[in-house]
């Protein structure tokens, strides 16, 4: 996940950084690293982890309670 895109999500969701901050479980400075793609003037990467809780955001999900068992003996 690019800056831009990370930011046009956030701006999709309607966030400000500090809900997004929030919403991921993140600080509004590393909100901040990830719009701009650079920290102390270092590039920065978004995670990978935070590219998939950004899509689990996006389609609702809040919480997540591990997989779930098809088996009923469990």
């Amino acid at each position: 996940m690019k800056p831009s895109e990370f930011k046009a999500w956030r701006k999709d969701c309607k966030l400000t950084q500090e809900q997004a901050a929030k919403k991921l479980g993140l600080k509004k400075r590393t909100i901040q690293y990830y719009e701009k793609g650079k920290r102390d003037g270092k590039e920065f990467k978004i995670p990978k982890t935070t590219e998939l809780a950004c899509y689990a955001v996006s389609v609702g999900i809040e919480h997540y309670f591990g997989p779930v068992s098809l088996n009923t003996e469990d």
